[in-house]
């Protein structure tokens, strides 16, 4: 089983200074949509996460748009092998959760990446 996240932005392009630039992802598909991107697949070692802009959902599948019935909000936890990396590249971006020790055993911190969305990095304490 494969389990990816899909993202939903309004707007994908100021996101991949985040997820590329900073944090490692390579941009393996792109799908430009009225003059923009719509939707992206980017990957990490083993990690997929994909983005669609709002207007592209709403194209695609109008009740899987974030104001259609069954759009739920959402978060990710990404577990990573160096947490001092990960922390450093952070640098700059918006802290919600400063970094602490869990009581299951993970050193945690997270951020709002631009497109609004909760991020925890994590690894093993």
């Amino acid at each position: 089983m494969k389990i990816t996240s899909v993202l939903i932005v309004d707007e994908i392009e100021p996101s991949l200074a985040f997820w590329v630039d900073r944090m490692g992802f390579t941009k393996t598909m792109d799908m430009p949509d009225d003059g923009r991107l719509g939707f992206v697949i980017l990957e990490n070692g083993g990690g997929e996460l994909m983005m669609q802009t709002l207007s592209s959902v709403r194209k695609d599948e109008p009740k899987f748009a974030p104001d259609g019935i069954g759009a739920k909000g959402s978060a990710l936890f990404i577990e990573v092998d160096d947490f001092a990396d990960a922390r450093r590249r952070l640098e700059g971006y918006p802290i919600l959760m400063p970094e602490r020790v869990t009581f299951y055993g993970m050193r945690e911190i997270g951020v709002s990446e631009p497109g609004g969305h909760t991020v925890i990095f994590a690894a093993k304490a």
